[in-house]
């Protein structure tokens, strides 16, 4: 298997704990090239070593000296290093013994005497498993950091009141309605809400409601059995499922029709479902958000939306108001959508000129916070790469007819 040679700053540790010290040069030799190669005689200093630098890789004999159990020296150096991945040897193999190795962490197990171009391919396996598992971890946390709630623009009294109900929703599992028109941010309070808890590590599916007919909409919630209808040429796992232990969105909350209501409050009420042409109850975990541009309480007055649902669904309200009534956070997302775009662009575009704006700040924004920010990147996109501020001629026609200066 062909490998290229890593810088040695970027090589991962891999910890080779063997008690025969040829086998261990051996060893040693064999995969310096790739890793940082540390060595250990006995559990002892094994864990000696990894209480003191980080553990990537590990292989392990089964059998230590002293009758030490290579199994416990491998499950304490899982509880320091976690992500660490660690390959079992041994001379006397049992299903019992391979068994106990992969319940305790271990990715591989081989048989001695070793084979060490193989041993190579599961030690390589191992890297890219370990690899992998980083970087759905810099994701993770990058998308917590993206969606903190502290990342939300704004000032304005009202949007403080919105950051105090996210910081306490999401200590809880409560379900949770997001009430505000379109445009105000309802799906990014969801995130911050989801990144803000202990589900963040778990997915966050989001789904418009409004997008889908209902007997799509009422598939892609709960999945379907083979056969379960025309078309249905496989199994298939709903949204409710692929949430599990996370977070599920329903945005537009108000178009989900009466058939695929009565099934939503089930899963509210029993945290179970059947899929589409099924009959065995399905349990989830899954923290329920949703989003509406509409009045509820009115649909509920005409029998548009169940009661029983809405009063499930308004467990804890969050409003987000329109841009129109928090006109003192304008400036501060002016300032947030151009150094975005500007930087998205190749631009240096740094504010507004005074008269620029007085047109946003005067503006009534129907489109609320999305509609800003499509102007502003519209504005980078047609301004002079040498121009530093918005003037109102970059601002769409439209705008400036809606507003009058004198």
């Amino acid at each position: 298997m062909s490998k290229a040679t890593p810088p040695k700053e970027q090589r991962l540790n891999l910890l080779i704990v063997e008690d025969e010290p040829g086998h261990r040069r051996a060893l040693e030799a064999h995969f310096s090239k790739y890793y940082n190669v540390l060595t250990a005689e006995h559990g002892q200093k094994a864990l000696e070593i990894a209480a003191q630098q980080p553990i990537h890789l590990l292989i392990i004999d089964l059998i230590l000296p002293g009758g030490t159990d290579g199994l416990d020296v491998m499950r304490r150096i899982r509880e320091i290093h976690p992500d660490s991945s660690a390959i079992m040897v041994t001379a006397h193999p049992t299903v019992r013994t391979a068994v106990q190795a992969m319940k305790e962490g271990a990715v591989d197990y081989v048989i001695k005497p070793l084979d060490l171009d193989e041993l190579r391919v599961k030690v390589d396996k191992a890297a890219e498993q370990y690899l992998l598992k980083e970087e759905n971890r810099r994701l993770r946390q990058q998308l917590r950091t993206t969606f903190d709630f502290r990342n939300i623009v704004g000032k304005s009294g009202v949007m403080q009141e919105v950051y105090r109900m996210i910081e306490q929703v999401s200590k809880s599992r409560a379900t949770v309605l997001i009430r505000g028109e379109s445009g105000t941010g309802k799906e990014l309070v969801a995130r911050a809400i989801h990144y803000s808890s202990d589900r963040a590590n778990g997915p966050f599916i989001a789904v418009s409601c409004a997008a889908l007919p209902e007997t799509l909409l009422e598939s892609e919630l709960f999945g379907h059995e083979k056969n379960a209808f025309t078309g249905a040429t496989t199994q298939k796992p709903g949204r409710f499922e692929l949430a599990h232990k996370g977070t599920l969105f329903l945005d537009e909350i108000a178009e989900v029709p009466p058939s695929v209501q009565v099934k939503l409050l089930r899963v509210l009420q029993e945290r179970e479902f059947e899929r589409l042409g099924g009959t065995k109850p399905i349990k989830v975990d899954v923290r329920l958000i949703a989003a509406t541009n509409k009045d509820l309480s009115q649909m509920v007055e005409a029998g548009t939306f169940r009661e029983d649902l809405y009063y499930r669904l308004h467990v804890i309200e969050i409003y987000l108001p329109p841009l129109r009534d928090r006109r003192d956070d304008i400036p501060l997302l002016v300032e947030h959508f151009l150094n975005r775009y500007s930087e998205q662009n190749g631009k240096n575009l740094k504010a507004c000129t005074p008269e620029a704006m007085e047109i946003l700040m005067r503006y009534q924004w129907p489109g609320n916070v999305r509609e800003l920010e499509n102007v502003i990147e519209r504005a980078v996109v047609l301004a002079d790469s040498n121009t530093e501020l918005i003037t109102p001629e970059l601002l769409p026609p439209s705008i400036r007819a809606a507003v009058q200066i004198s």
